[in-house]
């Protein structure tokens, strides 16, 4: 048996933030220059009381009310978030409980941002392709925006909140349908894209004078940090990388790929990658003016809007990247089915 992308839904809070907004809260930066250095329009916003969740229960149900499956079907879940609602329970019990998934079901949480896609991908197909499961409810949610300074126009213009639901499930199939994967890891990045605080490493407190300050820096240790150039480094050192051992571990070339969809970190740094790597423009998807940089929900997000657009059909070659906290990345092909 072969683990295969049986469907994908996402879902987007109900609170826009759009470029006008944002363009009133900074007046140096016009409309027209946030959307040109990010290629982003709005993005949306998880509500004060609304939690990753709360997103992925209503991605989760848009999915199950296509009628690909039922939740009694579902024998594992997979949640990605670097929001969880709470240190513990992981996220992934609280969704067990409230989607009606069934107890003798696996279900765990994995602490990865935007590569957190293509590494959910190769958990699932390990456990459908060594028998442990049959149907694994794979969800992304994030709410970053609760770890975005007000004042922080650097990140508040890039990240949305979402959620996405993808449903894997074993088929009987000769041929390999997901894979191969290439992953990579750099923790010495790590201090490049951070939230210090809140960890036992550095616990949060509440008491007043701190809780001031967080409001007051924008560099407060509570909230998201993030050093935008050598991020950008990173990116064009290991995706390049990653792709070609992708390509020569599957024995395909650039011409062999339909459709590239990486993660949509900004549009930036994707037109740069794109000509890094010599990828024509037909070729590679760039789908987050509506809905922004959303962590490990752009790459499901960009692979729904690209089948919605005529550009992605059933037989055709995607090949996957992610990228970004961590460092982490991980690259892999998608038969579309």
């Amino acid at each position: 048996m072969k683990a295969t992308i049986a469907a994908i839904a996402y879902h987007l809070p109900e609170n826009s933030l759009t470029n006008e907004q944002l363009a009133r809260e900074f007046p140096e930066w016009d409309v027209q220059k946030i959307e040109e250095k990010t290629g982003i329009a709005e993005r949306w916003i998880a509500g004060e009381d609304e939690c990753s969740s709360d997103l992925g229960v209503a991605a989760a149900q848009k999915l199950f009310s296509s009628r690909v499956c039922t939740p009694d079907q579902i024998d594992y879940l997979i949640v990605c978030t670097q929001s969880p609602d709470y240190f513990l329970p992981t996220t992934a019990c609280l969704l067990q409980q409230r989607l009606g998934v069934p107890c003798t079901a696996g279900a765990l949480d994995i602490n990865l941002g935007c590569s957190g896609y293509v590494y959910g991908l190769g958990l699932a197909k390990g456990l459908i392709e060594t028998g442990q499961a049959k149907n694994v409810l794979f969800i992304t949610a994030e709410t970053y925006s609760k770890f975005l300074h007000p004042r922080d126009k650097n990140v508040r213009t890039l990240f949305g909140d979402a959620a996405t639901a993808t449903l894997l499930r074993a088929v009987d199939d000769p041929g390999e349908l997901i894979g191969p994967f290439v992953y990579g890891t750099d923790g010495s990045g790590a201090a490049n894209l951070i939230v210090s605080c809140g960890g036992l490493r550095q616990p949060w407190t509440s008491d007043p004078i701190h809780m001031a300050e967080s409001e007051v820096n924008v560099d407060s240790p509570v909230r998201l940090f993030m050093n935008g150039p050598e991020i950008f480094s990173f990116t064009l050192r290991v995706v390049p990388q990653a792709v070609a051992d992708l390509l020569e571990r599957s024995s395909k070339s650039l011409d062999d790929i339909d459709l590239f969809v990486f993660h949509q970190a900004n549009q930036y740094m994707l037109d740069h990658l794109r000509r890094k790597l010599g990828i024509p423009a037909e070729k590679f998807f760039v789908g987050m003016r509506h809905c922004g940089n959303t962590v490990s929900s752009t790459i499901p997000i960009a692979l729904c809007q690209a089948v919605e657009q005529g550009r992605l059909n059933s037989g055709q070659l995607a090949l996957l990247v992610g990228f970004g906290v961590g460092y982490s990345w991980g690259a892999t092909l998608v038969w579309w089915a």
